[in-house]
């Protein structure tokens, strides 16, 4: 170790003599952590300024820098410093928190050092290892070390709320997530910290907590009080941006690309009409999509029964009408009116008909007839058990209409109309159309119901009739003046029953249903749907026309130009060809497998006109079976338990809940930074 002594002159700023001295390491105390002390021995100087320990401030941050000595002295401190036979300890002057407290330590030595060879007084100052010397010299290298710098201890910190934050966030986009994707509720009635049963998204929280450490060290108790990320707004936010996300994708994949709009409405459990699409424009506008590239429209309605109604909002009547019906079920089997055999007279019930299936409807009716004395009965039971007089009187009202010959020619007439459509009803409501298949059922529909119309009647009366004798129900005279239900003979038009039960009654709605169907499959529909059944891929393209597929080209003139359909002309002969001739598009089970073919292999663009002939026919809407499925997801996602959602809460979950494929594809990364985004959060990434 060595010490380096240089002595200035009184009048000259340079050194006047220059002296190595050198200090054995052993004389130095075991604990020492000095390896080389640099000391400047100044001797008296009238012009310099006297050190007074007094006048230092105890905070090290308010003494006079090393930038305040003189610039010839500034140059060899480092260690250790003497000024004016007072010698100070650099890292003491520095960290040392009291100058004048004896218990710290000396910083200063007043009488210097008179022999160099001794190091006594150096022993003295270092002191202990816990000494105040010792404690400000482990300051000073703390100071110099990174690791422990302050700035970086405070990125560690930040580092590590950022992580705590984003393990926290992705463990709530999780349980969103689930409750999304299975259409269940959020919020539960008793959320509180004592609550046995906090609802969906807590408990599951929780649940999840339970089961990985690392959710649980962010979580509830262990989250700060403002940040948890369980409120219900904060859930509503994460909704919004996994289904903006989700409509991102969908809108993505469109592209600048044709697209048709299906609009239905439907009451939900909350009595509130809702539509599929609302705000159409609005929402064009918000999407980025043009209406110049809307290709198609689709509509629909709804409706219900009373019967069913009535029957079917009590566990209990549902409970007295297989009873009711089993009595009846064993008393036919017993004197031979049914048969006996596997499969045969299964316990049954009233089907409630669904808002958007008509092939429910028929089902309905068929179990009605087939249950009319049941249902009978337990109307009785009910008006004997009537708690009022308004639904007492109801109920005379309704078994007076059963018991009538009027509602009975209904029933069956319904029935006949029913059967004839519901194969079509069928077809329109599978995901993947027939077109060729549906258009075969569309003209059969229309042809069974001219026939009925035509030479139906007396075979319907016969069958009324027969069922009315059976049911004990009075049969009118058909060639007797007819009378209104609640008018007076005076005041009766001069009709006879059979005119009003045949004329105004079978005829008038076998004409409503056959101009419903020539309403929704007009001559040019009709065309337009055999010109797209020509794309058919099955048994090798056999269904294929060329002139019929040019026809369906001229249906879109925005697409062809007269040019474009030149093209189209030439292109044809070449893709078909291709078609055929390829064992790949040899196994093809419709449209939608063809489009997805074409687009795997590159035929897509081998053939664009082609292909845009076969996106056109993917986007047309035939049926609005789409639109009736989200009515179906809404009566899941709002039930009788979340009748009081908002309409954008709403729109939220059944968006991701009807397209649950696409939502499967979107991060969890994705959605978190959407979430960041919609405004400032406390948390940051």
């Amino acid at each position: 170790m060595e010490v380096s002594h240089s002595v200035k002159g009184p009048n000259s700023s340079q050194p006047s003599k220059q002296s190595r001295v050198g200090i054995n390491e052993t004389d130095l105390p075991a604990n020492s952590r000095c390896v080389e002390i640099n000391v400047i021995c100044l001797p008296s100087n009238p012009s310099r300024v006297e050190i007074n320990l007094a006048d230092l401030p105890s905070d090290p941050g308010l003494r006079p820098g090393i930038m305040d000595y003189n610039p010839n002295d500034r140059d060899q401190i480092c260690r250790y410093s003497i000024a004016k036979e007072a010698a100070y300890c650099l890292c003491c002057y520095l960290f040392k928190p009291d100058i004048g407290h004896q218990s710290s330590g000396e910083s200063f030595v007043g009488e210097g050092f008179s022999n160099w060879k001794k190091c006594d007084r150096i022993r003295t100052h270092v002191g202990r290892p816990n000494s105040a010397h010792n404690q400000a010299w482990g300051k000073c290298e703390n100071l110099l070390n990174q690791r422990q710098h302050i700035q970086t201890v405070l990125d560690n910190q930040s580092n590590k709320v950022q992580t705590m934050y984003r393990i926290r966030l992705n463990a709530t986009v999780n349980c969103v997530r689930f409750l999304l994707k299975q259409g269940l509720p959020f919020c539960g009635n008793d959320e509180s910290a004592d609550s046995s049963n906090q609802g969906n998204f807590l408990e599951l929280l929780k649940f999840l907590s339970d089961h990985n450490e690392e959710v649980r060290g962010v979580t509830f108790d262990n989250a700060p009080q403002n940040l948890k990320l369980v409120a219900p707004t904060i859930q509503k936010d994460i909704v919004n941006a996994a289904a903006c996300e989700t409509i991102k994708v969908i809108v993505r994949e469109l592209d600048d690309a044709q697209f048709s709009v299906l609009v239905d409405e439907a009451r939900d459990v909350s009595v509130k009409e809702q539509m599929a699409i609302d705000a159409m424009e609005n929402l064009f506008c918000r999407l980025g999509l043009s209406t110049s590239r809307l290709r198609g429209q689709g509509y629909d309605g709804a409706s219900n029964m009373q019967v069913v109604t009535v029957v079917g909002v009590s566990c209990k009547r549902c409970g007295v009408l297989r009873e009711k019906q089993l009595e009846r079920v064993v008393q036919a089997l017993r004197i031979g009116e049914l048969s006996r055999g596997q499969g045969l007279n299964q316990e049954t019930n009233l089907q409630r008909p669904g808002d958007t299936c008509w092939g429910s409807h028929y089902r309905t009716l068929v179990r009605l007839m087939g249950m009319f004395d049941s249902a009978i009965d337990v109307l009785e039971i009910i008006l004997e058990e009537g708690s009022n007089t308004d639904q007492r009187a109801e109920l005379n009202v309704l078994l007076d209409n059963l018991h009538s010959f009027e509602f009975v020619l209904n029933l069956h007439l319904m029935r006949a109309i029913l059967a004839i459509t519901s194969e079509l009803s069928l077809a329109l409501q599978k995901k993947d159309q027939e077109i060729v298949n549906a258009m075969t059922l569309v003209q059969m529909s229309k042809i069974g119901l001219q026939m009925m119309r035509d030479s139906g009647w007396d075979s319907l009366l016969e069958e009324v009739v027969s069922f009315c004798v059976k049911k004990k129900i009075n049969i009118p005279n058909m060639d007797d003046k007819f009378v209104p239900q609640g008018r007076g003979r005076r005041n009766a038009p001069e009709i006879t029953n059979l005119h009003h039960y045949r004329f105004e009654i079978v005829y008038t709605v076998i004409d409503l249903q056959l101009q419903e169907l020539n309403d929704r499959f007009t001559a040019a529909n009709s065309e337009l749907l055999l010109c797209v059944a020509c794309l058919d891929p099955r048994n090798y393209f056999s269904s294929f026309d060329k002139k019929t597929l040019l026809r369906l080209a001229e249906f879109y003139p925005k697409e062809f130009s007269p040019v474009g359909l030149m093209v189209l002309y030439d292109q044809l002969d070449t893709y078909i060809f291709d078609m055929r001739s390829s064992d790949e598009f040899s196994r093809l089970n419709g449209l939608t497998d063809l489009s997805e073919k074409m687009v795997e292999t590159g035929r897509e663009k081998l053939y664009p006109l082609a292909y845009l002939l076969l996106t056109l026919a993917l986007i047309l809407p035939v049926a609005t079976a789409s639109v009736e499925r989200v009515f179906l997801a809404m009566n899941i996602v709002k039930n009788r338990l979340r009748n009081k959602m908002s309409d954008q809460w709403l729109n939220d979950s059944l968006v991701v809940y009807i397209e649950r494929d696409v939502f499967d594809g979107i991060p969890n990364e994705t959605i978190i930074q959407h979430f960041q985004d919609m405004k400032i959060r406390r948390g940051q990434l």
